[in-house]
Parts: C-alpha cells; sequence; structure tokens
C-alpha cells in the first residue's frame, strides 16, 4: 500500500518527467479529486495508506491527463483570480493570461463607483465575476452565446455568492447589441481570436478538448475584435472603457481597429512573459 503523500509524489514525479509544467498543482488537484477529498483532507491524511480502490480511482485521472485532457475538466472546476470556479469542455479553462485582462477591468471600474460592465463572450464568467467580486459597486451582465455556457455562468454565479450583483444573458457578440443590454461603463473581452487555419496546430489539450467555438476567431482571427468595436460600442458610455484580451502579435492590429471606431487613450499591458496581452481603449465620442 502507499500513502497519500507518496501517491502525490509519484504522480507530480511522473507529470514532470512527462513534461507537465504544473505538476505539482495537477498532482494535487488529480489525488484530492480521485479520492475525494479536499486539499485540507489531503493535507490532514497525508501519512495514511490510500484505499486500492481510490488509488485506482487517482490513476485513471492521471491516465487520461498524461493522454490529453485537462485537469480542470478532470476535476470540474478551476481557479481564477481568488475564485474557485466550475469548469466544463463547454467553455475555455480560466487561465492566468486572462486575469491580466481582469486586473485591467478591475482597476477601471474600482475608480467609477457605481457602474455597469459588461463581460462580452463570457464563458464560464470568470472576469466578469473577479470584476463583481473586486468592485462590489458595479453591476455585471455575462454576455454569452452558448447555452451550456450559459447554464455554467449561472452555477458560478451561486457559487461565487453573486447573484445579487451578477446576471447573464443570452447575447451573439458579432451581432449588434439587443436594446434590452442598456449601457454600460466598460466592456470586458476575451473573445475567440485563433485564426481558423492555426486552430488544428493547438496542442491536443486545447484542440481536442476545448470548444472550438471559443478558439476561432474566423480566418484571421480578428472577427470579433472588429465586429464587437464596430458594433458594440453604441452599449458603451462616451469615456467608457473597452478592454480586449489578444493573442500573440495581434496587439497592434486589434488597437489600430479600435482607434478607427473611434476610440482613443489605447494602453497595451502584457502578461506575466512580457507579451502585450490586454489592449483597452476610450470611447471618445457618441455614436
Amino acid at each position: 500500500m502507499i500513502t497519500y503523500n507518496n501517491l502525490y509524489l509519484e504522480i507530480r514525479r511522473t507529470l514532470l518527467q512527462k513534461g507537465f509544467p504544473g505538476a505539482s498543482l495537477e498532482a494535487r488537484e488529480l489525488v484530492c479529486c480521485g479520492s475525494c477529498k479536499s486539499r485540507e483532507d489531503f493535507y490532514r491524511d497525508a501519512p495514511l495508506y490510500v484505499p486500492p480502490e481510490t488509488e485506482a480511482a487517482v490513476r485513471a485521472l492521471v491516465d487520461r491527463h498524461i493522454h490529453g485532457e485537462p485537469v480542470a475538466y478532470l476535476i470540474g472546476e478551476w481557479e481564477f483570480y481568488g475564485l474557485t470556479l466550475d469548469v466544463s469542455e463547454a467553455v475555455l479553462i480560466p487561465r492566468v493570461d486572462t486575469e491580466v485582462l481582469a486586473g485591467e477591468a478591475i482597476r477601471y471600474v474600482q475608480k467609477q463607483g457605481r457602474c455597469r460592465v459588461l463581460d462580452l463572450c463570457a464563458g464560464s464568467g470568470c472576469v466578469g465575476l473577479a470584476v463583481a467580486a473586486n468592485a462590489p459597486d458595479s453591476r455585471v451582465l455575462l454576455g454569452e452565446i452558448s447555452e451550456p455556457a450559459i447554464r455554467l455562468c449561472r452555477q458560478n454565479i451561486r457559487r461565487c455568492g453573486l447573484s445579487s450583483q451578477v446576471t447573464v444573458m443570452a447575447v451573439d457578440a458579432l451581432q449588434p447589441p439587443p436594446e434590452a443590454v442598456g449601457e454600460f461603463q466598460c466592456i470586458v473581452c476575451n473573445p475567440p481570436y485563433i485564426p481558423q487555419a492555426d486552430v488544428e496546430t493547438l496542442e491536443h489539450s486545447v484542440k481536442d478538448f476545448e470548444p472550438y467555438l471559443a478558439l476561432c476567431g474566423g480566418e484571421d482571427g480578428l472577427d470579433f475584435y472588429t465586429a464587437i468595436s464596430r458594433d458594440w460600442r453604441s452599449a458603451l458610455t462616451v469615456g467608457g472603457r473597452l478592454c480586449f484580451e489578444v493573442g500573440i502579435g495581434q496587439a497592434d492590429t486589434v488597437l489600430r481597429i479600435m482607434r478607427s471606431y473611434g476610440f482613443g487613450d489605447i494602453i497595451t499591458t502584457p502578461d506575466t512573459q512580457g507579451i502585450p496581452r490586454v489592449v483597452c481603449g476610450t470611447l471618445l465620442e457618441a455614436v
């Protein structure tokens, strides 16, 4: 028999040998999930022996992960900006790069006091929920076209205890906003931005597990930036802020698109690797 701690160490070593950069966190999460333990339970029970059926369940999860299935989908949740959120294959897995987008929106919204925020292409709702949790005077609408993603947004609103602050609505970001959405002081968006031809070149864990609808941004990857900058500015107050996450090499092009549709005071913000990751601009005049 093997203890929980030794099982964790063995899995961590295996994942490191196979090139998984997040091996320590992933090994812990897989052990916790397979044994139905919280993290606190795992640390408490680390010296105890693992029942054979539990060890088998953990090793089955590890095998699925080694063959490409992301840990977040295996365990059904992931952390983002201090929040633990439900995730499924209906939405992208929240990533550290997207915390840069959330941080830019939070800093802006905190200065506005009472205001409305739209998280467009919301997915799991991670960005909008992070804004709401860190700017309690804000009211946030999660806008999403996928019905399974909308259901997940509702779950996460309840899980985060933000039902009084956050709502969700079915909207198509590639179409002009319906009148019912109203007006916002900030629109934040992590849209699909992978060029169509590049989707098939993505690593197996992304291409074969994460939703195509949330990855492909059209032929050149820019469809959503153009449509939102052009059409959704009508839902933004003059002086309001539009914040995008962008793909590698897209920042300058997105900046030009935003400028061509009346946005100014445009800044780019790098991610932890120094890659321009977020582009934000202010609407200068009424539509």
